[in-house]
């Protein structure tokens, strides 16, 4: 194991249980690395060199990011809005609010370089972006479900439990990390598969005589990715990575990082790089 990146000395706000603090979100393009925080995007190479940064005045506690096409998505959850980074350009050049109305949902492309775009809210808590040729899935804590976006029209495709993370179209079904269960989804027409987060006994943590306002729980479940058409790495905290397999529904590998509870995982992507 090794750590490409001291963020100690790295110019990021860590301020705040789950909002300013920490990274959120991980996407790989080319030979380019990109890594959201809280309010800004910064661009790696292979070797963890920072190549660049951006900004936008609409990212804001962002909590995931996504790579579809020539373009990077990014959840802004403070302003209940979704940010479109052209991977070619370099620059921020879309920006969809969403709103929940009596009716449903309703999305509202903006500028995300412009002075009219969405105030700070945080109503519905979005915490996921994914993309298909089907369109765009979006999730949050306060969503109950995941919406798809068309371009023409947006709306509620699957119901979730409250307190999801991750969520995503897979195979026939919905793959999400029900977090508030401490548990690993996967629910289709026909099956659903359920995988227990990892604990640990409470003498093995570490940190944890901090106050609760700055510490994560033990067996928060955040990140996702799959891993071909069956297995699926999940993260929680403290800082702990798991394969689960859905054809022989069992747990493969777990793999812990670190026992003290202030580090959770928060998105994860299968490394693309060649290593040495």
């Amino acid at each position: 194991m090794a750590q490409p990146i001291d963020w100690n000395t790295a110019n990021i706000d860590w301020q705040g249980r789950g909002w300013d603090r920490g990274l959120r979100g991980i996407a790989f393009d080319e030979d380019k690395i990109y890594i959201a925080a809280s309010d800004e995007l910064f661009v790696y190479s292979p070797e963890f060199r920072q190549l660049a940064s951006f900004r936008s005045p609409y990212l804001k506690h962002c909590h995931e990011i996504h790579r579809y096409k020539r373009r990077l998505y990014l959840t802004s959850t403070g302003h209940d809005a979704i940010l479109g980074f052209d991977l070619d350009e370099q620059e921020f050049t879309w920006g969809l609010q969403v709103t929940k109305t009596v009716d449903g949902f309703a999305a509202t492309p903006f500028s995300p370089t412009g002075v009219d775009g969405p105030p700070l809210r945080n109503d519905l808590h979005i915490n996921n972006v994914f993309c298909t040729p089907r369109g765009m899935f979006i999730s949050g804590l306060r969503i109950d479900g995941l919406l798809r976006y068309t371009g023409n029209q947006i709306k509620l495709v699957f119901p979730l439990p409250t307190g999801t993370h991750n969520a995503q179209p897979f195979r026939d079904g919905v793959l999400f990390n029900d977090t508030d269960s401490d548990l690993v989804r996967f629910v289709s027409p026909e099956k659903e598969r359920l995988f227990r987060v990892p604990r640990y006994e409470n003498s093995l943590l570490t940190h944890t005589d901090l106050d609760d306002s700055r510490i994560a729980r033990q067996a928060f479940a955040r990140g996702l990715c799959t891993i071909g058409d069956s297995l699926v790495a999940a993260g929680s905290s403290p800082s702990t990575i798991t394969l689960h397999d859905l054809e022989s529904m069992k747990t493969t590998l777990s793999i812990n990082l670190t026992m003290d509870i202030r580090n959770a995982i928060h998105g994860l992507e299968v490394w693309p790089f060649e290593t040495d």
